[in-house]
């Protein structure tokens, strides 16, 4: 689970309690200059992870980074959780995946303040 908020036009993306740890990530901070869209993608629990380079990989976790069709993507989500998925511009990670409270608020939410 992460932890989400509004500071400074920018989209600060903190992992919840051990999430911290097996994710190697305390916050992500993203300007909404660089996202391209947030959506909610409920089948991207299915599809390949690619290679883990830093976190946890289970059945029913993903916390970390992971490397698919040479771009890296943050994954921190439970098969439980609703994924969100933030595409990104000119960033450390190509997507985001993350589990959130309300994720369908946030999509809206983040979707609004974004300049394309």
């Amino acid at each position: 689970m992460n932890l989400l908020s509004i500071e400074n036009n920018e989209l600060m993306i903190v992992p919840k309690g051990l999430d911290k740890i097996w994710s190697f990530t305390n916050k992500i901070e993203i300007p909404f200059k660089n996202i391209i869209s947030v959506s909610i993608d409920k089948k991207i629990i299915n599809e390949r992870k690619g290679i883990r380079l830093l976190g946890l990989a289970t059945f029913n976790k993903w916390s970390g980074t992971f490397i698919s069709k040479k771009e890296k993507n943050f994954w921190n989500v439970t098969r439980k959780e609703t994924p969100m998925v933030i595409e990104l511009r000119n960033e450390k990670f190509k997507r985001l995946i993350i589990g959130v409270t309300n994720a369908e608020e946030w999509t809206l939410k983040i979707n609004s303040l974004v300049t394309h």
